[in-house]
């Protein structure tokens, strides 16, 4: 009996301190990816106010498709490190293959990594080309004398369609080739990503 409570003593007192280091780990993500969020929305949204009303129709439909592109993008990166086989990526590692330690990294991060892809990336790519959308119809409608309710209509739900359309088809790709997307994503990342 001394033995249990000694146990159940003992395992509270060696389980406190990291409980305490994961709660403060999370609540520094949190406010790290809250700011990167940020600045990335303000980007992106300063680009869309400013450069399609004053930009040509062409520019601003291709400006749409690649915020739309960027998100699907993304949204693959996020699924495909969730599903990736870290054993794959140690066994590149061992052979210093370029980016495979960043894989091991990105994998064993892998809520973090399809959070920020995801949530952070994917979503503001999603409002941004909305707004893009509606600023597209407003120049639509005041050129060529359509009613701005409808075209606004048509932009959004295309907009939304070829989101949702192209994620859903983005995700079951992901999930078949994690591997080789996640592979190629690190190793363009680690041109830029420099070990500490």
């Amino acid at each position: 009996m001394k033995d249990k409570k000694y146990k159940e003593k003992y395992s509270k007192k060696v389980n406190k301190k990291p409980i305490k280091d994961k709660k403060k780990a999370d609540k520094k993500w949190v406010l790290i990816i809250s700011i990167i969020s940020f600045i990335i929305s303000l980007t992106f949204s300063f680009v869309g106010e400013t450069v399609i009303p004053n930009a040509h129709i062409a520019i601003s439909i291709i400006l749409i498709f690649s915020f739309i592109g960027l998100g699907i993008l993304f949204d693959m990166v996020g699924v495909a490190v969730t599903v990736a086989d870290i054993s794959t990526f140690n066994s590149m590692a061992t052979k210093k293959v370029k980016g495979a330690k960043l894989g091991v990294k990105f994998i064993k991060n892998a809520a973090r990594v399809s959070s920020f892809c995801n949530d952070v990336i994917g979503d503001i790519c999603g409002i941004i080309s909305g707004s893009t959308g509606v600023s597209i119809a407003l120049v639509v409608s005041s050129k060529f004398n359509i009613s701005l309710l409808l075209v606004t209509l048509l932009i959004t739900a295309f907009v939304a369609a070829l989101t949702i359309g192209g994620k859903a088809l983005g995700k079951s790709f992901a999930i078949n080739n994690c591997n080789t997307i996640l592979y190629n994503f690190v190793r363009l990342l680690s041109i830029f990503y420099r070990k500490k």
